[in-house]
């Protein structure tokens, strides 16, 4: 599935029942695009353990755990919904805030926020970046890798550049932690991105357009003073392909 250009593989656990230890094997093999399927992540449809309608495990392309992640959680659902996991409000079990933390690559200060989404925390950083459509994309990514690993973000972090280019309206572009490159679409990034532009007086929060390379997602921050209690994502989802895995570099036997 894509959610905005932001690709998944889901494995159905529930029906599998394939051991945890395998997972970082299946998404390295199946998520190298030109040699298996190809995708930004792997997901896993668990049982639940927490009282959740189920439980989804997310891994990024290299085989690392993520705590979770906006456009995959969008597919998800969709995925639980239809095939009968759960009803149109569901409980997903996984496994949010920081602002103002500029960071300094090779002499050059860049306004930064640092803010970790759900929990546990996924780390992101939200860096303005003038006339981004336009960029250098090997400058970009160069400074998007050197701000992923800065020393002062414990977890590292994924790097959201963004650039307002109208009211309520932001172009974005994600260097995504574990992937080590650009994505089409980060579901969690924009959410970061629209709350530390609400939180900071820089959009109104509600119906805002973030536009990416795949695509547009609609962001309503829900706050409570400066407590952001809900964050909604509206966007698409698209069922690429279903079928059988019959990669012959996976022996999960082994």
């Amino acid at each position: 599935m894509n959610g905005a250009g932001n690709d998944f593989i889901i494995i159905n656990n529930m029906v599998e029942h394939l051991p945890e230890t395998c997972f970082p094997t299946l998404a390295r093999t199946l998520c190298e695009r030109h040699l298996s399927i190809g995708a930004d992540g792997l997901m896993i449809v668990d049982a639940p353990l927490q009282g959740g309608d189920y439980r989804m495990l997310f891994f990024n392309s290299d085989g690392s755990l993520g705590e979770m992640c906006g456009n995959g959680a969008r597919c998800i659902c969709r995925y639980g919904y239809e095939n009968g996991l759960a009803g149109e409000i569901q409980h997903v079990e996984t496994s949010a805030v920081r602002l103002d933390a500029p960071v300094v690559i090779d002499g050059v200060r860049y306004e930064c926020s640092y803010l970790e989404l759900g929990d546990p925390g996924l780390p992101h950083a939200v860096v303005p970046y003038p006339n981004l459509a336009q960029a250098d994309e090997n400058a970009l990514r160069e400074l998007g890798r050197k701000i992923r690993f800065y020393p002062e973000f414990p977890k590292g972090a994924n790097v959201n550049f963004y650039e307002l280019t109208g009211e309520n309206e932001v172009f974005e572009r994600t260097f995504e932690r574990g992937v080590e490159d650009f994505t089409y679409a980060c579901g969690t990034g924009t959410g970061c991105v629209v709350t530390a532009l609400t939180l900071m007086g820089k959009v109104s929060g509600r119906q805002v357009r973030v536009n990416m390379t795949g695509g547009q997602l609609i962001v309503d921050v829900d706050l409570q003073g400066s407590t952001v209690q809900n964050l909604y994502l509206t966007g698409p989802t698209n069922i690429v392909c279903k079928g059988e895995v019959t990669d012959e570099e996976l022996s999960l036997n082994r």
